[in-house]
């Protein structure tokens, strides 16, 4: 089961020749989900090859480096005659105001368009296997992020064990990993727990959008394989990033060493490092405790692998 983001927008809220506005793109197996739609986001869709078949668009908040490309992006699914019914998720706060826009600048597509307000706490989403909740932010106008978690896996089923037990190879080995006991020909009966291991965890994405460090933050990506974070500014620039709602990348790197996160992509880059993004990258390896502390370019992938992977 792949799980794997696409970073198609890691800039400010000015684009610069090398990183464009905010969005990223997740694909779990066959749902592909769009986090913010930055100006020239269906652009960098169609140059990183993602497709534009995404099901739902979830936006932290309304400013146009995170929604510009939304009227866009509608256009083109409506010319190329999409039928499906797309799910936009924006904080409730400002849900009129994104209708309002998307009326304005590209209309009612001719295909279902929804588009819902999400608080925190919110379950936005019930997919297969996995979920996705808002989570309250700390920016300057109404803003959430979002984290994807998925549900725990069936424990590791063994066989040795089952075959020592004398149970046949075939469909009691379904029945026992599906969490039923079996009877043997000799009445015997063997429980799941004897031979089927403890639940095993899914995978964690967590995207903050625009943020100052929260507690809230904290707390949802606890563990998080990946964390997403605001990291517009270094060190250098704290009153400034404290002043417009925004983090550093040490006070990012701190957020996620409180959470225990494995790995933390740095985004939301201010153009100010628009030829080196170095000291960024520098500031947050240093702080961080955990795996990686990464700055990705636009078009960087990453593979999100089953914590018990090896």
């Amino acid at each position: 089961m792949s799980l794997r983001v696409t970073f198609l927008g890691t800039g400010g809220a000015v684009p610069t020749t090398r990183r464009n506005t905010s969005s990223i793109f997740l694909r779990r197996e066959g749902d592909r989900l769009l986090f913010d739609c930055g100006e020239g986001t269906q652009r960098q869709m169609m140059r990183f090859g993602t497709g534009f078949t995404v099901s739902h668009i979830f936006v932290t908040h309304i400013h146009g480096d995170h929604t510009l490309g939304i009227p866009g992006l509608l256009q083109t699914m409506d010319f190329n005659e999409r039928e499906a019914e797309l799910s936009i998720h924006v904080p409730t706060a400002a849900r009129s105001r994104l209708e309002a826009f998307i009326d304005a600048a590209a209309g009612r597509p001719s295909f279902p368009l929804r588009i819902d307000g999400v608080d925190d706490g919110d379950t936005v989403l019930n997919g297969d296997g996995y979920e996705i909740t808002a989570f309250r932010t700390d920016h300057d106008t109404p803003s959430v992020g979002y984290a994807l978690r998925e549900d725990d896996r069936k424990g590791r089923f063994d066989r040795e064990r089952a075959e020592d037990l004398g149970v046949p190879v075939g469909p009691m080995f379904q029945q026992l990993h599906a969490g039923e006991a079996v009877e043997l020909d000799d009445g015997t009966v063997v429980e799941p727990e004897q031979v089927v291991g403890s639940p095993r965890p899914g995978r964690s994405v967590v995207y903050t959008g625009d943020t100052r460090p929260t507690e809230r933050t904290v707390e949802v990506a606890c563990d998080a394989d990946l964390l997403i974070h605001d990291a517009t500014f270094a060190a250098d620039h704290e009153t400034r990033a404290r002043r417009t709602g925004h983090s550093t990348a040490e006070w990012a790197a701190n957020i996620a060493n409180r959470a225990g996160a494995k790995r933390l992509a740095l985004v939301h880059i201010s153009s100010r490092y628009a030829g080196n993004a170095d000291p960024i990258e520098r500031d947050a390896r240093e702080a961080f405790a955990g795996e990686e502390a990464f700055v990705p370019e636009d078009g960087d992938v990453v593979e999100i692998p089953y914590p018990d992977a090896d």
